[in-house]
C-alpha cells in the first residue's frame, strides 16, 4: 500500500461542504445518481473512480460550472445550488495548467486578486508569499513557457489559493505530469493544503494518489457512491466487490479454514491482497512463476496454479523464484 501522509482531523479553519441527493442526468444517462456526501471542515477528500463514473461532474456542480437535475449543493451550510460560480468562493486547479501565457508567474497568481480590485502592492505581496509557499519564490518573473510542467502546476495551485477560497477544487491536477514530478507535487499539494487548513475536493482516477494524500476516499461507480472512509479502511476493508477490484489488486483465493488456513480448490473464496500471500513454504499450494517484476523494496510474482493466477507481493531478496520456476503459495502469516 502507498504511504499515507497523515493529518490532524478537520479544524474550524475549513468550511463544510455537502452534496444532498445530487443527480445530474443527460437524457437517459445518469452521470450522478443520488449522491449524498459531506466533506468535513478542513479535510482533503479524494473522489476516486474510473472515467465516466461521475467524479468530474460532482466537482463541476460544486464549482458552479454545471447545474444539477435535482438535489442540493451546500457550502458552509448555505445552499449554493443556484448560485453562479463567481459567487461560490472556490478555487480550482485543472488538469491543464491554464496559465495566461503572456503573464509572469506572479501576474498569474495575482490575477484573481486583480479581478477583485485588490491594489497592485497587495497583489504583489500575496503573489510573492504564495510562490514561496509552493517552492517557486525565485520564479515570479518567469513566463509559463520558461517553466516545466510541474512548476506551471505549482503556479496554478498558488493562483487558486491567492483569493483565499473557502474550498479548493483539484481536477486531476497531476495526470499530465511524469511519475517523479507527480509524486513530488502530490506531496506538495498535501503540505500546502494542511498549512492553509482549506477544505479540498481532489478528483482522481489514480488509486495510489488518492490513498496517499486524502483524509478520506470516496469511491464512485456509475454515478453512485460505493464507499467513503479513510484510505486504510477503503484498502483493507473494501465495502463492495467493485471497491476491492478498483482500489489496489485483489486475488480471489479459495481458502479452507482451520488452525492454519490453507489454499484448497473448491473452498469458499476470499479476497486477498497480493501482500497477503507468501511463497516458498514447503506445505504451500503448488504453482509456477509466470512473471517476476522487481519494484524496488517489493517484488511482484504472478504464479499460475490449479486455482488460477495469483499475484503475490514479497519483500525483494536473493533466492526468490524466477519466471518458469516452481514455487508454492500460502496465506501470509
Amino acid at each position: 500500500m502507498t504511504d499515507v501522509i497523515t493529518a490532524p482531523q478537520a479544524t474550524d479553519r475549513g468550511t463544510a461542504v455537502e452534496f444532498r441527493a445530487l443527480r445530474r442526468s443527460y437524457g437517459t444517462t445518469h452521470a450522478l445518481d443520488g449522491l449524498d456526501l459531506a466533506l468535513k471542515p478542513g479535510e482533503l477528500l479524494a473522489l476516486l473512480g474510473p472515467s465516466g463514473c461521475g467524479k468530474t461532474t460532482a466537482l463541476r456542480l460544486l464549482a458552479g460550472f454545471d447545474t444539477p437535475t435535482s438535489g442540493q449543493v451546500l457550502i458552509g451550510g448555505k445552499d449554493v445550488t443556484g448560485m453562479p460560480a463567481s459567487k461560490r468562493d472556490t478555487g480550482m486547479v485543472f488538469q491543464a495548467y491554464s496559465l495566461f501565457p503572456t503573464m509572469t508567474a506572479a501576474e498569474n497568481v495575482g490575477f484573481g486578486l486583480r479581478m477583485r480590485r485588490v491594489g497592485a502592492a497587495e497583489r504583489a505581496r500575496r503573489a510573492a508569499e504564495l510562490l514561496e509557499v509552493v517552492g517557486l519564490g525565485d520564479r515570479g518573473g518567469s513566463y509559463p513557457h520558461e517553466m516545466s510542467g510541474g512548476q506551471q502546476q505549482r503556479v496554478a495551485l498558488a493562483r487558486a489559493l491567492a483569493v483565499s477560497p473557502s474550498v479548493l477544487l483539484l481536477d486531476e491536477p497531476l495526470s499530465a505530469l511524469d511519475a517523479r514530478v507527480r509524486v513530488q507535487l502530490r506531496d506538495e499539494i498535501r503540505r500546502v493544503q494542511l498549512a492553509e487548513g482549506i477544505t479540498t475536493l481532489f478528483v482522481t482516477h489514480d488509486q495510489a494518489e488518492a490513498l496517499a494524500v486524502a483524509d478520506r476516499v470516496a469511491v464512485l461507480n456509475k454515478g453512485r457512491l460505493e464507499q467513503v472512509d479513510t484510505p486504510q479502511e477503503v484498502y483493507n476493508r473494501p465495502a463492495t466487490e467493485f471497491v476491492a477490484e478498483f482500489v489496489g489488486v485483489t486475488n480471489h483465493v479459495p481458502v479452507e479454514d482451520g488452525d492454519r488456513p490453507l489454499i484448497r480448490p473448491g473452498a469458499p473464496t476470499r479476497q486477498v491482497r497480493p501482500e497477503g500471500l507468501a511463497v516458498g513454504d514447503p506445505d504451500g499450494f503448488p504453482g509456477t512463476v509466470l512473471t517476476s517484476t522487481f519494484l524496488g523494496a517489493v517484488t511482484r510474482l504472478v504464479v499460475t496454479s490449479e486455482v488460477g493466477e495469483l499475484i503475490v507481493d514479497v519483500t525483494s531478496r536473493p533466492g526468490l523464484p524466477g519466471a518458469g520456476e516452481p514455487t508454492t503459495v500460502t496465506l501470509a502469516p
